[in-house]
């Protein structure tokens, strides 16, 4: 077990490569946008049962928990390098062989045909979107891709809950 925590560990220290190759300096590493993706999953979750909506929120804790563990196998790969490589196969054996237990987490993610994996896609494109922003009040310039990730938000079933806080995030950029 102390070997899996050990791989796991190194998300800590794995820095988010799309925004390295923009020009970060010292970017968020997987780690810290991990526990993110958790905490809005966490809070969107308690907002739908609030209005009476069926979600299990343990599941899409689990689910926001796992979405990037195989990023401490195949590290994280940006979207060029995505050209000329299958991430979704490598991060398919690296859970296969490292963490097969959550497989079946991994591929209803991947899937996204769940309330649960849904809420953790849009929980994971919100803090995206958030982090863009913070680097664009820093000074940070040529982010505009990330924000596209928006018109992937709203193509989700999900965000019929979620168009007032979207609504609130896109404001964020003309700021």
């Amino acid at each position: 077990m102390l070997e899996r925590i050990m791989v796991v560990t190194r998300l800590k220290m794995l820095p988010r490569m799309g925004w390295l190759l923009k020009g970060i300096p010292n970017p968020e590493s997987i780690a810290d946008h991990s526990y993110m993706v958790a905490f809005i999953t966490l809070l969107l979750a308690e907002n739908l049962k609030s209005r009476g909506v069926k979600v299990n929120t343990e599941k899409a804790l689990k689910l926001a928990i796992v979405h990037d563990i195989a990023e401490a196998v195949i590290t994280d790969l940006p979207l060029p390098a995505q050209l000329y490589l299958n991430k979704e196969e490598a991060e398919r054996l690296a859970f296969k062989e490292e963490f097969p237990e959550f497989m079946d987490l991994f591929e209803e993610y991947r899937r996204g045909n769940s309330i649960e994996a849904q809420l953790v896609k849009l929980a994971d494109r919100i803090d995206m979107v958030i982090q863009a922003y913070i680097y664009g009040l820093s000074g940070s310039r040529n982010l505009g891709e990330f924000w596209k990730s928006l018109d992937e938000i709203e193509k989700l079933d999900i965000s019929k809950y979620f168009l007032g806080l979207i609504k609130e995030i896109r404001r964020l950029k003309c700021d």
